[in-house]
């Protein structure tokens, strides 16, 4: 049998009242999680309106579902797994698609290079970022700052986890071209 060790968080006072409906402890989980959910929001959908409302619905999923959470996990990363969903969810209903690279361009994925690269300044790169295909984008931030394996990719977007491979390769060298122009712009 195995044992699942549970996690003590430090705001387990206001979980505690959440789980009963207090409605102090919500504000007070909600104040305390809300700006690091809406930016993992905004990362995924890249709308600052669309992120509130994904906001506002995955509190709300949060605090309905909140008997279900069992302290496996950091209180913040059950609450982050629900932004992430609800945010793919959303990208779902506005039909972002994902085409398989290796069909699209006969790339061999087999080859795709999965080095790391560095960039000079965050803004530089955050600016790269915006400029990707949505698809690119989208798995980029789900392996990388989301830290998604490609087959939790694969499963969330309905796509073959070599498709998710292949899009993160391919974002990776987009990413490589966009930001050597701008420094050739500069």
């Amino acid at each position: 049998m195995t044992e699942v060790n549970s996690y003590r968080n430090i705001h387990q006072h206001f979980i505690d009242g959440c789980k009963v409906g207090d409605s102090k402890a919500q504000f007070e989980i909600y104040r305390l999680y809300y700006k690091a959910m809406y930016n993992t929001s905004l990362r995924i959908v890249g709308d600052e309106q669309e992120a509130e409302d994904i906001m506002q619905e995955s509190f709300f999923k949060a605090f309905d579902k909140i008997s279900t959470y069992k302290n496996e996990v950091s209180f913040g990363a059950w609450l982050r797994r629900i932004v992430v969903n609800t945010s793919i969810d959303a990208l779902k209903k506005k039909r972002v698609t994902l085409i398989p690279i290796e069909e699209a361009y006969g790339i061999d994925t087999d080859s795709a290079d999965e080095a790391e690269f560095t960039v000079e300044t965050i803004e530089l790169f955050k600016s790269a970022i915006e400029k990707l295909p949505e698809g690119y984008k989208l798995v980029l931030n789900l392996h990388l700052i989301e830290e998604l394996d490609h087959d939790e990719i694969a499963s969330k977007l309905g796509i073959a986890a070599s498709t998710s491979r292949s899009q993160l390769a391919r974002a990776k060298q987009k990413l490589i071209e966009i930001i050597k122009s701008n420094k050739n712009a500069k």
